[in-house]
């Protein structure tokens, strides 16, 4: 909670945004149709949506011209701007925070949000059983780490199965012995879960034993804290969400059963290209899925992937969103979406829904994010053409009602940053030089 309120001092530090009201724009709203109208913003959230609004005073007017108008995409798996992404020396690293390596520096921020992506889950790698602790940002580029983070996001940590995890044929960089760590088979990768939360069990029952006995008035001294089997606790609890990165049928089983037997949610499925063959099985324990569009085939794993398993499982009553899992994929989620209307015959709506509100829902932030709705937060692109088209550009992108993208702006001063990149470059070339000449000097 302290971490929160501090995230939420620092959101309040900026100074407020002027009220914005964005007229004569089509407006795709994703939960509550489309029209011709206008959508006004105060203090970073949208105040009103309409054919006409009301226009606050001191507003800054933005004419659409007819343009496209809908809100901000929303990545559900990505590992941009992170210094790393494993910890893959152990199996259970549920004790690190992705939050911690966050470069807020990283270019890959900017070009999501020049592709109209507002919001990204930053997941932990898969090369653990029990990954670390995720984190969910906003692209609000020119801020530094802290600044990006989405305040008030639930919590949530990445658990992985398969390949990854068993790493068959892995060998280190540089040569050497090939990969001995535990698991080696997917029945140790289920056994390491097993073992994880039985732990996790005997020490969420020693801290309430603690506290009985302390509130009794009796004499006890406090378990040793354990940063791996906190975050395990507050799985059990329900209160962090877990993310699951998998692919084959029968390990998607597997995890559901595990997560069953011990009480607890899986949230989201990663990947889970074979969704479509247990898709039941994941609508009746209430998991969501995100995956490829189209892809299949890069891994043994990924062999039987087919590109109508995202509307097959939504078919079937799973909540599916599309994720990129890769920095260029993400600039063009608006496309991705595009291809499940023809790989399964979805509607505009029910596509644009899969990288709007369907991850917003899976991330527990679809109170503030993933449609245009009074009260949510004012995080909107604007597309010259309908953003499920292929000639679709966005022109501008909008996060806490702050114009953070505007293409006019990017394309009128990319020769004045080009002409300080030489200069730069040229400093450094001359700088190096100098240096080489005086290493060449005779002592």
């Amino acid at each position: 909670m302290k971490r929160v309120g501090w995230l939420f001092v620092a959101a309040c530090l900026l100074p407020a945004a002027p009220p914005l009201v964005i007229r004569n724009a089509q407006v795709i709203t994703v939960t509550k149709g489309s029209f011709r109208g206008e959508v006004a913003i105060r203090d970073g959230r949208i105040a009103a949506v309409g054919e006409k609004v009301l226009i606050p005073p001191n507003a800054q007017v933005l004419d659409a011209g007819g343009q496209y108008v809908m809100p901000g995409i929303i990545d559900p798996h990505s590992h941009i701007a992170l210094e790393s992404i494993n910890e893959g020396a152990v199996s259970v690293a549920s004790m690190t925070r992705v939050e911690d390596v966050l470069d807020p520096e990283s270019v890959a921020i900017y070009r999501a949000l020049a592709g109209g992506v507002t919001t990204v889950a930053l997941l932990h790698g898969s090369a653990d059983s029990i990954g670390g602790q995720c984190a969910i940002i906003k692209t609000r580029w020119g801020q530094d780490a802290r600044g990006l983070l989405f305040e008030g996001a639930p919590p949530y940590i990445k658990f992985a199965l398969g390949e990854n995890v068993t790493r068959p044929g892995w060998t280190p960089r540089g040569g050497g012995p090939p990969n001995l760590r535990y698991p080696a088979s997917r029945m140790g990768v289920e056994d390491v879960f097993r073992q994880a939360f039985t732990e996790a069990r005997a020490y969420q029952r020693a801290w309430r034993d603690y506290k009985e006995r302390r509130g009794r008035g009796e004499p006890a001294v406090a378990p040793r804290r354990d940063l791996k089997l906190e975050p395990l606790v507050e799985v059990l609890e329900g209160k962090r969400r877990v993310h699951t990165h998998a692919y084959r049928g029968d390990e998607i089983l597997m995890i559901l059963r595990v997560a069953e037997e011990f009480g607890f949610k899986i949230h989201v499925l990663v990947h889970v290209l074979e969704g479509y063959k247990v898709a039941k099985e994941i609508a009746a324990h209430g998991a969501g899925a995100t995956t490829f569009s189209d892809w299949w085939a890069y891994k043994v794993e990924a062999s039987d992937a087919i590109p109508y398993n995202a509307a097959v499982m939504a078919r079937k009553g799973v909540l599916v969103s599309l994720n990129s899992d890769n920095a260029e994929l993400m600039r063009r989620m608006n496309l991705e979406a595009a291809k499940v209307m023809k790989y399964g015959g979805l509607s505009e709506d029910e596509a644009l829904a899969m990288i709007t509100i369907n991850p917003a829902k899976q991330l527990g932030i679809d109170g503030r994010v993933g449609s245009i709705e009074p009260g949510k937060d004012a995080d909107l692109v604007i597309y010259d053409r309908h953003p499920l088209s292929s000639y679709a550009k966005v022109q501008k992108v909008v996060i806490d009602g702050r114009i953070y993208f505007d293409r006019d702006v990017d394309l009128s001063g990319r020769e004045a940053r080009e002409k300080r990149r030489r200069e730069l470059l040229e400093r450094a070339a001359a700088r190096s030089k100098e240096a080489q000449s005086k290493n060449r000097r005779p002592q």
